[in-house]
């Protein structure tokens, strides 16, 4: 049986990031969740369910759905956690400002939570001067980055006067990033996963270690990989269409896995990943794309 939305929203945990701010640590994504429509509809059924972090970006190209769903939710501003990205058109000192404009009126929200630099391509320095000053007139409250697993991720870190208290990176137990992990430790940076449960990899979800402590629990496997992280420390997105695994995903804060079960999942890292171009293939593709206002 699954807790009541106000349980869940009573326990879930909230992590302290470097710059003092608490983030809901469990968050709802909006990847390929298309058009403002259907984004607002799935967004508020999040909300309604006890989802107090939204993931969107403006490459989603779902911004005013999300923005719509907060404002209509009846929850106070200050306790939902709005999340969106600037896409590398988007990079470069005045060009951001403008950027983080634009993106307050599509998300209507008053002011962004966390915002992040979603590819490290691009003037992403100049950006990140931006977003810096964005902070401190209080347009953004925190700054990160999405998917800079490079040397320029170091490039960043160490520029910076305001650390990134946010890298979100591919991340589950096949490739838990336990050296990247390491590279950002020494600023207080936090991992946030997507694609936490291998894409819906069916392999992830099945996998032995997995299923027995699903068994061992009376929870699913998605359930106990998503446990997982939250004892990881890490800040974990997943995206849902379906309103009962919606509900079942969240659903993790009454039980905890043992040193042991920790342990276990662990050993599963192979190394194994599931997005796999390479650095210039990943250039050469998303330079083409400039998503619309």
């Amino acid at each position: 049986m699954m807790n009541a939305p106000e349980q869940i929203v009573e326990e879930q945990t909230r992590l302290t990031l470097n710059d003092g701010n608490t983030i809901p640590q469990f968050g709802f994504g909006t990847y390929m969740i298309e058009g403002d429509v259907e984004t607002e509809k799935v967004c508020s059924e999040a909300l309604s369910l006890g989802y107090r972090h939204i993931d969107t970006a403006h490459a989603y190209q779902n911004e005013r759905g999300v923005g719509e769903a907060v404002r209509k939710s009846g929850i106070p501003r200050e306790d939902v956690w709005v999340t969106s990205k600037l896409w590398p058109s988007e990079y470069g000192e005045g060009v951001t400002s403008e950027a983080v404009d634009k993106m307050l009126d599509r998300l209507g929200t008053g002011y962004i939570d966390l915002l992040l630099l979603h590819q490290q391509f691009g003037d992403y320095m100049g950006a990140w001067k931006d977003m810096e000053r964005a902070v401190k007139d209080g347009r953004v409250r925190s700054i990160g980055l999405s998917n800079f697993e490079s040397d320029r991720l170091e490039q960043v870190l160490g520029a910076a006067e305001i650390k990134p208290s946010v890298l979100q990176v591919e991340c589950h137990p096949y490739y838990p990033q336990r050296e990247l992990r390491k590279r950002i430790a020494p600023y207080g940076t936090v991992i946030e996963c997507w694609y936490p449960l291998g894409h819906g990899d069916k392999g992830l979800l099945g996998d032995p270690t997995i299923v027995a402590l699903a068994e061992k629990y009376g929870k699913s496997p998605a359930q106990i990989i998503l446990r997982w992280d939250i004892q990881e420390g890490n800040i974990v997105i997943p995206k849902t269409l379906n309103t009962e695994h919606m509900a079942q995903n969240i659903d993790v804060f009454d039980f905890e896995l043992t040193e042991g079960d920790m342990e276990s999942i662990a050993n599963m890292d192979s190394g194994t990943r599931y997005f796999t171009l390479t650095l210039e293939q990943q250039e050469n593709s998303l330079s083409r794309f400039v998503p619309a206002d």
